[in-house]
């Protein structure tokens, strides 16, 4: 019996779990490749995806990555708050890269859950 809850339990949870959302105007093959933004193909994007920033509140961390990939850049803040940023237009790491450049910043609450989304300058 134990075994048996062993297989079935994970697998109960994780069908339950509703799909990712679909974020109309933005191709996130596209996105996923663009890392940094260096390409320019995300900053193609910028006015669907900030039609489209708050499908992404209440997602876990897990489903943000999947969605829109590995984060350009991470940050631990303090109450165990994390921030996830992806550049839009081309970051610092780019050979053609703007002085402020735009940025999409998810944080996450303690419980590992999207709280806001911004999309603005980094220097800001």
């Amino acid at each position: 019996m134990r075994r048996f809850s062993l297989f079935v339990v994970p697998i109960f949870v994780f069908a339950c779990s509703p799909p990712l959302p679909e974020l109309e105007g933005v191709r996130m093959d596209l996105w996923q490749d663009d890392r940094n933004g260096c390409n320019g193909k995300r900053a193609l994007m910028e006015e669907a995806l900030t039609k489209e920033k708050d499908k992404l509140k209440g997602l876990s961390e897990m489903q943000v990555v999947e969605l829109l990939g590995k984060p350009d850049e991470r940050e631990l803040y303090r109450r165990n708050q994390k921030f996830y940023s992806y550049y839009v237009t081309p970051g610092p790491d780019c050979r053609d890269r703007e002085d402020l450049p735009k940025k999409l910043v998810v944080r996450f609450n303690a419980l590992g859950y999207a709280q806001s989304v911004t999309i603005s300058a980094s220097g800001q």
